[in-house]
């Protein structure tokens, strides 16, 4: 907090549990987002749940400052603040205030104190979306008494696979709680390359059809040194290559635009572009290097690039999200270190649809052989996104098991109050 700036916000909220109070006449569904992934997740759930269910008062939740940004423009129509930290009058206090129907944590936080809380005020509680790593699998396993007792009070866990369903039921929760729904992320996924979104990006960054994109995503240190390195050293022999850097955290976006000037490469900053493209912005440099330096604009992004690379991969962060880009049918490559995305990368490694890039190093040879062999790059590009269309449903299941947790009675009263009013 005192070094990077991180987390001084909503500290009302956060240490006093003082959240937005909620109107009890509705039904009200908490969801914790920690972060932007998470958060993001929601776009397909919470529509489909109104549109089921009726009306319904919903609540978001993050840990993150990008998170509540990113879910304060995405969810005009939600109430949106920070998780209380799990101290026990902070969260008794903050689910007093929101008196929800239903807390749903998103992939996994089984912070204690808030699960209790929540149990002991005979809240049903679900878990959405659940992975659980090998790594945090070993971890809990170690004070499984714990973390059974939590899991134990849990109405609903929604896993992805049957590996995460397995490893939840050896933790202690019971055979009646665990379902295996799939990853709502691949109901999510666009394919069109001409959606309004992404369209709007390659207008407003002047790229031409004959130019090829390499777009390094959800990057880390070092990754942009080596993708910067990549580009400055094959743009002389492929005129036609541009970039987009798109750092993982915003608290980076200064860092990375410092290391783009050190290369003396030309470059602009998405914000300081306008909203919609103008001749004498794209004409004036010379193909710059885009630094995509907002909030949730990567997944419309991908859809501009014919090399897509996956950052988090080259570092210990485990991976980042490499279903969009293969959804659009990009050149999918990432470093060997992608365990939070285990999944992903064995469906696509199976149908011969990604590249591993072993070291930083080896960046540039293997980019280059991907622009040396365009049609090899199209055909990898497209086995990926046939490989990540049949994936799709898991927002539908989620959606049901949800709805098996809302209050019965109050749903068709107001399905009946619906009925009336279209009658009327």
């Amino acid at each position: 907090m005192l070094v990077q700036g991180k987390y001084r916000r909503g500290w009302s909220q956060k240490l006093l549990g003082r959240l937005p109070s909620q109107n009890r006449e509705e039904t009200t569904i908490w969801f914790h987002a920690v972060s932007v992934g998470e958060v993001l997740l929601l776009k397909s759930l919470i529509p489909e749940l109104r549109e089921q269910y009726g009306e319904l008062n919903i609540v978001i939740s993050t840990t993150t400052h990008t998170g509540q940004d990113v879910a304060r423009t995405k969810y005009p129509d939600c109430t949106v603040c920070y998780c209380p930290l799990d101290f026990s009058w902070a969260v008794s206090r903050g689910l007093r205030r929101i008196q929800p129907d239903l807390l749903v944590l998103v992939e996994l936080e089984l912070w204690p104190n808030l699960i209790r809380a929540a149990s002991q005020q005979q809240i049903p509680l679900a878990i959405i979306n659940g992975r659980l790593s090998e790594k945090s699998f070993n971890g809990y396993r170690k004070i499984r008494p714990v973390i059974s007792s939590l899991l134990q009070r849990f109405q609903m866990i929604a896993v992805q696979n049957e590996t995460y369903a397995s490893r939840f039921r050896k933790l202690g929760a019971g055979c009646e709680q665990v379902r295996v729904t799939g990853s709502v992320k691949y109901d999510q996924i666009t394919t069109d390359r001409n959606h309004p979104e992404t369209q709007a990006l390659r207008d407003l960054f002047g790229f031409k059809d004959s130019e090829t994109v390499l777009i390094a995503g959800s990057t880390q240190a070092p990754e942009e040194a080596f993708v910067l390195q990549t580009y400055k050293t094959l743009k002389p022999a492929f005129p036609h290559l541009r970039l987009i850097v798109v750092p993982r955290h915003q608290e980076r976006f200064e860092e990375v635009a410092s290391l783009i000037a050190s290369h003396t490469l030309p470059f602009v900053r998405r914000s300081n572009l306008p909203r919609t493209p103008t001749e004498e912005v794209n004409s004036s440099k010379p193909d710059p290097i885009i630094l995509l330096d907002t909030l949730g604009e990567l997944g419309a992004c991908w859809g501009l690039a014919d090399l897509a690379y996956v950052g988090g991969s080259l570092t210990n962060r485990g991976g980042q999200n490499m279903i969009e880009p293969a959804a659009f049918g990009a050149t999918v490559m990432f470093g060997p270190n992608t365990h939070h995305f285990r999944d992903a990368v064995f469906l696509l490694k199976t149908a011969e649809a990604a590249t591993v890039i072993p070291e930083g190093r080896n960046m540039t040879s293997v980019i280059q052989h991907f622009l040396e062999n365009p049609d090899v790059a199209h055909k990898m590009g497209e086995r990926a996104r046939q490989a990540v269309l049949p994936q799709q449903g898991a927002t539908q299941r989620t959606v049901n098991s949800l709805l098996s947790l809302l209050p019965k009675q109050q749903k068709h009263a107001k399905n009946r109050g619906n009925a009336l009013k279209r009658a009327a």
